[in-house]
């Protein structure tokens, strides 16, 4: 395959293609060499082109929880409250920068993604 740069689908497709026929290429090869730029062009291409958003802080939050199989009682522990840890899960409260860091210090969740605002329920 020619490398070139991807301008339309059909060259990120084909580079897709490519990149799977080399992808155990050895590194300082001359596959090796275009599996990387490939895969360079590629990541650039989806950037523009296939933007995947971050997740909500509270998805973020869920998925973090699930995916390395804590509990909401952790959580709990963590932050001191059942009734703040509930409210905000319930998205009843809002995130604050005590919180957010300890999320980040303790859990390594992404302070990017936690500092994103996101819609609270209105409770009356």
């Amino acid at each position: 395959m020619k490398i070139r740069p991807l301008k339309t689908e059909k060259d990120y497709q084909s580079a897709l293609a490519e990149i799977e026929k080399i992808f155990d290429a050895s590194p300082n090869t001359p596959e090796g060499d275009d599996l990387e730029i490939l895969t360079t062009l590629v990541e650039v291409y989806e950037a523009q082109n296939h933007p995947i958003e971050a997740p909500d802080p509270i998805s973020a939050i869920m998925y973090h929880l699930e995916s390395r199989g804590l509990s909401i009682q952790d959580l709990y522990q963590l932050l001191g409250s059942q009734e703040t840890v509930n409210n905000i899960l319930e998205r009843k409260q809002a995130l604050n920068l005590d919180i957010i860091r300890k999320l980040h210090q303790h859990l390594g969740l992404s302070a990017d993604i936690l500092i994103q605002p996101y819609p609270l329920v209105k409770t009356f």
